[in-house]
């Protein structure tokens, strides 16, 4: 039987970052603002998209973001997730 794999905070929050960044420098790539991409995902603020890119405040990406998000940026979500 495998042993319990330990994940730390530091390794979690760091993901959580790359992803943030990832987000950041596609949208970029795409021409689009933090605006234009919270309103194709739904979102009427940027509170989200803000936060998340810089991971502020604990915030971050969910799967259903990053599915969006992939799809509005015409991009795998693996390019999202990738370091």
């Amino acid at each position: 039987m495998q042993e319990s794999i330990v994940f730390s905070e530091d390794e979690i929050s760091s993901m959580y970052k790359t992803i943030g960044e990832n987000v950041k420098k596609y949208r970029e790539l795409k021409g689009m603002s933090q605006l234009q991409l919270s309103n194709a995902m739904g979102y009427s603020s940027v509170s989200l998209v803000s936060a998340a890119e810089l991971c502020n405040d604990g915030k971050h990406f969910n799967l259903e973001h990053l599915y969006k998000i992939a799809k509005i940026l015409g991009i795998e979500i693996s390019d999202l997730i990738a370091n």
